[in-house]
C-alpha cells in the first residue's frame, strides 16, 4: 500500500470497481454459449421482427422508419410499424451501430443485435449494485450484482441472440427504481427528473413499463398511509410523474394512454392525493390544529369520493378505456382461456409451475423471504419499496411464466441483503474472538493458576467474608458488564462456529454458480430455429429444418408470393424468407387469426375458398411426428380450433375433433372432422409411404391410418430433410372451377370440370 501510495479507503474503492467489472464481464460471457455452440444467429420469434425493423431503420433512417407501412405482414391489411411498436430496442441498436461506424469500426448490424442483450446484462449488474448499495451497503450491492449476472430467471431472456425488448428493459427497470429511491431520499427534483427520463426510455422499450407506473404510486400511497408524507416525497413524486407522463406520451404507440386508460389511473390519483395533502400541510401553519384536522379529513374524503366518481363516470362514458384482457388475465387466471384463447395459447402466458421457481432461482428462492424479513425489521422508506416490489412481483410471477423475469431482480437484491447480513455477523472479528484465542494459547498457565487457586481457596473465602462494605455494594454498572463479558465468553458464535457457517454458505454459492451455468448452457442457449440432438455415439446432430425451409421459400418462390401459416411463424417467414404473411406474432387482429384457424381446421373445399380470397400461394406447417419434435402444429391444433370457434361458432366446433370418449386422437380412432381437415392431411400426406406401410407418429405415440391421403387443391412443394417443415402450393384451378368456387359451389365445379373433360 505504501509503494502504491494508497490508503485503506482508496484500496477498498479500487477493489469494488475491479470486482464489479469482473461481475459485469461474467454476466456478459455467461450469455455467449449460444454463439459458441451454434453461431451468431437471432433466436425465437419476436426477435426476428425486431431485427427486421432494425435493419430497416439503419438502411432508411429514423423518419422512414417512423412512417413505415409494412405490406409484407397481415396481408392484405398491412401494418403501420412506426405507430405499433416500442422503438427503444431498435433505436438503441441503430445508435450503437452509427457510433461504431463513425469511429470507423466495421460491424454488421446483426452482430450488434445478437450481442445487445448480453451487453445490457452487464449494465444490469451495475444497476443492481447501485440499487442494493443505496438500500444497504456496497457489500450487499456486489452480491446482488453477482446474483443477477448469472441468475437463470434473467438469463432466459437475455442470452446472445435473444433480441427482444426485455433484453434492455430489465436494466431500465432496476435503474429507474434506483433513481426513484435516490430521489425519495434526497427530495430532489433533479433526481426526480432523471427518474422520469429513464422511465421514458423504459416506455420506449417495453410494455412492462406499466409495472413501474403502478409500483411507484403504490409506494407513495403506502408511505402516506404509514404517516410518512414529507416534502421529499412530494418533490420526488411530482417531478417524476409530471415529466414522466409528458415524455411517455411522445411515443406514438402510447399516445394519450397515460390519461385515458385504467392502467395509468392509479398514478394520476396518487398525484392528485399528494397535491391535496401538501395543500393541507401548507394551510395547517396558518390555522389552529383542530381546524387543520377537520380540513384535512374533509379534503381527503371529498377528494377521494370525487376522483372515484369521476373515474367511474369517465369509464362508463368511454373516455377512459377499461382494463385490457391481458391485465384481466393477471387477476383471473381462467379469464384468457374463456374469453381470449389467443392469449392463453401462448406458453409463456400460462401459470408458473412450482419447479420453475427452483429451476430459475435455485437457492435464492429461500433467501428471498429472509431478505424481506430483514427489510421488515428496519422498515425504512426504501425497505417499504422493496417489500412492495417483492410481494407484487411474486404474485405476478405466479400467475404468468413470463413475469418470472420481473421477479428475478428483487429476489437477487433481497437475497444479497440476507447473505450480506449473515456475513456481517459471521465474518466480524471482535475483541471477544481475540480474548478466546489468547485464552487457548494460555491454557497451561491457566491450569497452573487454577491449582494454586485451590490451595488458597479458604483464605480467599475468609477475606471475602471480612471484606469491606464498598465491595458488597458495588455499582450495577460493573455487575452488568461482568455478566455481559461472561455471556460473550460462552456465546454460540465462536471461531469454530463461524468457520462452519461460512464454509457451508461458500458451498451453497458454489452450487448456485454451477446450477446457473448448467441451466444457461443447456436450457437457455439453444436457438429455436436450430435444434440439436444427440446420436447413439454421443455426438451432436444439428437439425436445421427451419432455416432450410425459409431459404427455399426465399429462393424458389416469387417475391410477391403470400404464405399462410399459423401466427407463431409469421415473424420468421417475413424476416428470413422475405415473403408476405397473413398473420404474425403481433396478434393484434383476432378475426384474421381466427380465419386462418378456420382454414386449417376445415375440409379442402372450405379452406380453398378462404385461401383464394386471401390470395394465398403457399401454406407452411410444422410437423414433428417423424423426429419427435413436440412443438408442432398438430399439438397446437386445438388452439387454432378454439380461436376459430370464438369467431365462427357455427362453422368450427371443438367437440367435433374429440372422440366420443373425449380423446384427441390422430390414429384410426380420429374423428371424421379431424381426418378431413387440411391440417391433418398436410401433416400426414405421403407419411405412410415413407415407412412403406403404416407410419408411426413419434410425438403422439400413434399409428397413422393406412388409407392413402389425397389432396385436390394443394400439392406438396417442399419438405425439409427431417420432415419438420412442410410447404404446400395452392393449385390454380381452371376458370370454370374458379367461378363456381367463388359462387360457393366448389363440389359442383368439380363435377362440371369432369363433364368438360369427357366432352373433350
Amino acid at each position: 500500500m505504501k509503494v502504491l501510495g494508497l490508503d485503506t479507503q482508496n484500496l477498498s474503492a479500487l477493489l469494488k470497481v475491479v470486482i464489479l467489472g469482473l461481475i459485469a464481464a461474467v454476466a456478459l460471457a455467461s450469455r455467449l454459449f449460444s454463439i459458441i455452440r451454434f453461431e451468431s444467429v437471432i433466436h425465437e420469434f419476436d426477435p426476428w421482427f425486431n431485427y427486421r425493423t432494425t435493419r430497416f431503420l439503419v438502411a432508411n433512417g429514423f423518419y422512414e422508419f417512423w412512417n413505415w407501412f409494412d405490406e409484407r405482414s397481415w396481408y392484405p391489411l398491412g401494418r403501420v410499424v412506426g405507430g405499433t411498436v416500442y422503438p427503444g430496442l431498435m433505436v438503441t441498436s441503430a445508435t450503437i451501430y452509427n457510433i461504431l461506424r463513425t469511429l470507423n469500426f466495421t460491424v454488421d448490424i446483426r452482430n450488434i443485435c445478437v450481442l445487445l442483450a448480453p451487453l445490457f446484462s452487464a449494465f444490469t449488474s451495475v444497476a443492481a449494485y447501485l440499487l442494493t448499495s443505496e438500500i444497504k451497503d456496497s457489500s450487499a450491492g456486489l452480491l446482488a450484482a453477482a446474483f443477477i449476472g448469472v441468475a437463470p430467471g434473467y438469463i432466459s431472456r437475455s442470452v446472445a441472440g435473444s433480441y427482444d425488448n426485455e433484453g434492455i428493459a430489465i436494466f431500465l427497470l432496476l435503474f429507474t427504481f434506483y433513481l426513484w429511491i435516490k430521489a425519495l431520499k434526497e427530495g430532489s427534483a433533479y433526481w426526480g427528473a432523471l427518474t422520469a427520463l429513464f422511465y421514458f426510455y423504459m416506455v420506449a422499450a417495453w410494455g412492462g413499463y406499466v409495472f413501474i407506473i403502478n409500483l411507484i404510486p403504490l409506494h407513495a400511497f403506502t408511505l402516506i398511509l404509514m404517516g410518512r408524507f414529507s416534502s421529499r416525497l412530494y418533490v420526488a413524486y411530482s417531478s417524476f410523474y409530471i415529466l414522466g407522463t409528458l415524455m411517455s406520451m411522445q411515443i406514438p404507440f402510447v399516445g394519450f394512454q397515460p390519461t385515458r386508460t385504467s392502467e395509468h389511473m392509479a398514478a394520476l390519483g396518487i398525484f392528485g392525493l399528494i397535491q391535496i395533502i401538501a395543500f393541507v400541510e401548507f394551510a395547517r401553519s396558518y390555522i389552529s390544529s383542530n381546524q387543520a384536522q377537520i380540513l384535512f379529513k374533509s379534503f381527503v374524503v371529498l377528494s377521494f369520493v370525487g376522483m372515484l366518481s369521476g373515474l367511474v363516470l369517465l369509464t362508463l362514458g368511454g373516455y377512459i378505456a377499461p382494463w385490457t384482457g391481458r391485465f384481466y388475465s393477471l387477476w383471473d387466471t381462467g379469464y384468457a382461456k374463456k374469453f381470449i384463447p389467443i392469449i392463453a395459447s401462448v406458453s409463456e402466458h400460462q401459470p408458473t409451475a412450482w419447479p420453475s421457481f427452483f429451476f430459475d432461482l435455485e437457492m435464492l428462492i429461500f433467501l428471498f423471504p429472509a431478505g424481506i424479513y430483514l427489510c421488515f425489521k428496519e422498515l425504512r422508506d426504501d425497505h417499504v419499496f422493496l417489500i412492495l416490489y417483492g410481494i407484487t412481483a411474486s404474485y405476478f410471477a405466479g400467475v404468468m411464466v413470463r413475469l418470472m423475469l420481473a421477479l428475478t431482480p428483487v429476489v437477487c437484491v433481497t437475497s444479497a441483503i440476507a447473505i450480506s447480513r449473515l456475513f456481517d455477523i459471521y465474518l466480524k472479528l471482535d475483541d471477544t474472538d481475540k480474548d478466546n484465542t489468547s485464552a487457548k494459547n494460555n491454557k497451561p498457565a491457566i491450569e497452573k493458576s487454577n491449582t494454586s487457586a485451590k490451595s488458597n481457596k479458604s483464605a480467599i473465602e475468609k477475606s471475602s467474608r471480612k471484606g469491606d462494605a464498598s465491595r458488597s455494594t458495588s455499582s450495577s454498572t460493573s455487575k452488568s458488564s461482568e455478566k455481559k463479558k461472561k455471556s460473550e465468553q460462552f456465546r454460540i458464535l465462536g471461531f469454530d462456529t463461524r468457520i462452519l457457517v461460512i464454509t457451508n454458505f461458500f458451498f451453497f454459492l458454489v452450487i448456485f454458480t454451477w446450477h446457473c451455468t448448467w441451466v444457461t448452457s443447456n436450457a437457455y442457449s439453444s436457438p429455436s430455429i436450430v435444434l440439436a440432438s444427440r446420436q447413439a455415439d454421443g455426438s451432436q446432430y444439428i437439425i436445421d429444418d427451419f432455416r432450410e425451409a425459409y431459404y427455399w421459400l426465399r429462393k424458389n418462390t416469387d417475391y410477391s408470393s403470400k404464405v399462410m401459416s399459423w401466427w407463431d411463424y409469421g415473424y420468421q417467414i417475413a424476416g428470413m424468407a422475405d415473403r408476405a404473411v397473413l398473420v404474425d406474432n403481433n396478434t393484434w387482429n383476432n378475426t384474421h387469426i381466427a380465419t386462418v384457424g378456420k382454414a386449417m381446421s376445415s375440409s379442402e373445399d372450405v379452406a380453398y375458398q378462404i385461401m383464394r380470397r386471401h390470395d394465398v400461394d403457399y401454406v407452411l406447417i410444422i410437423f414433428g411426428g417423424l423426429l419427435g419434435y413436440s412443438g408442432d402444429d398438430i399439438n397446437k391444433f386445438l388452439w387454432m380450433i378454439r380461436i376459430a370457434e370464438g369467431v365462427y361458432p357455427n362453422e368450427v366446433r371443438e367437440v367435433n375433433f374429440f372422440t366420443p370418449r373425449g380423446e384427441y386422437r390422430v390414429d384410426d380412432e380420429a374423428t371424421p372432422t379431424m381426418r378431413n381437415s387440411i391440417m391433418y392431411k398436410m401433416s400426414y400426406y405421403n407419411y405412410n409411404e415413407l415407412f412403406g406401410g403404416q407410419g408411426q407418429d413419434r410425438v403422439r405415440g400413434a399409428r397413422i391410418p393406412a388409407d392413402k391421403i389425397k389432396l385436390d387443391t394443394l400439392e406438396e412443394a417442399y419438405t425439409t430433410e427431417n420432415w419438420i417443415v412442410r410447404i404446400y402450393k395452392v393449385k390454380n384451378l381452371d376458370n370454370i372451377g374458379r367461378s363456381l368456387e367463388q359462387a360457393g359451389a366448389f363440389e359442383l365445379g368439380k363435377k362440371k370440370r369432369k363433364r368438360v373433360k369427357r366432352a373433350n
